[in-house]
């Protein structure tokens, strides 16, 4: 099985860790915008080779479309124009607009949207793991739009890398994930943000900075050029959810300021029921 990686960072690298481990992919071809990634992902023996994108693609059984969701958008209708038996799938963190634009060409039926649920806010091949995936989630959007077998061919490639399968429709994955990974990004920049306007001291910070603040702003390390397109094109899904943030914000603000703490312990405790969702 020949497969094309385009965009070989931590997605995409780690994707090619397991796939060539696994045996699924015979070779595998990199296509990266930067040549210092590209060099790099060969240096580490993520792909066997680097070629642009044309020839990549006419070269592949299975494309996997792995940069970020703006050059995803600008690549497809290229990537699509190639296509002929191949099977494209995309790894980007919404999906409402670039299955709108695969619909726009008569190959969408080789196309299958997917959004896996990993990441870390490293980026480039360096930052690419072995396991990655294992024991987490995947979401395939739409799939009746696509064929048969180029559904079967992503299952098979999430089933290696030891992820489970959920489908849902493409709009509905954009609302789900401003819940559960889009605003928890804004939170951490946020309070990353504040903290470094409040504690003009950084030595303070890294000398009191406990497992608690280390998580929770452990995702504002996470690289603008991944998260603003994302914000960008969840925006209405992302401002609902971030007013609802808001609100609760406020909720806490209020108790502190009229010294209300047996809400606050009712607000802390109705909180505590995160815990069916997240053991």
């Amino acid at each position: 099985m020949n497969v094309a990686i385009i965009g070989v960072g931590l997605i995409g690298g780690s994707m090619a860790i397991t796939l060539k481990e696994k045996g699924f992919a015979s070779h595998v071809t990199g296509v990266d915008a930067s040549e210092t990634h590209a060099q790099k992902a060969l240096e580490l023996g993520l792909v066997d080779e680097i070629m642009t994108l044309g020839p990549a693609v006419k070269k592949a059984d299975l494309i996997i479309l792995a940069t970020p969701i703006n050059a995803a958008e600008a690549l497809l209708p290229l990537i699509m124009q190639e296509v002929d038996k191949q099977v494209v799938m995309d790894v980007g963190s919404t999906k409402k607009n670039i299955c709108e634009l695969a619909s726009q060409f008569k190959s969408r039926g080789r196309f299958v949207a997917t959004h896996p649920m990993w990441g870390t806010e490293y980026s480039g091949p360096e930052a690419a793991i072995k396991g990655a995936f294992v024991n987490k989630a995947t979401v395939i959007c739409s799939k009746e739009d696509s064929d048969a077998d180029a559904v079967a061919m992503v299952e098979k490639v999430y089933g290696l890398l030891g992820m489970h399968i959920v489908y849902m429709n493409a709009e509905g994955h954009d609302v789900h994930v401003a819940y559960v990974s889009h605003i928890s990004h804004i939170t951490s920049f946020a309070l990353a943000n504040t903290v470094l306007e409040k504690e003009r001291e950084e030595d303070a910070i890294f000398e009191l900075a406990s497992g608690g603040f280390e998580s929770t702003v452990r995702l504002a390390k996470s690289n603008p050029a991944m998260w603003v397109p994302i914000f960008m094109q969840n925006r209405d899904n992302v401002l609902d959810v971030l007013n609802e943030h808001i609100a609760q914000l406020r909720k806490f603000k209020a108790c502190l300021e009229k010294e209300n703490y047996e809400y606050l312990e009712e607000l802390i405790g109705k909180a505590n029921g995160i815990r069916r969702i997240i053991k």
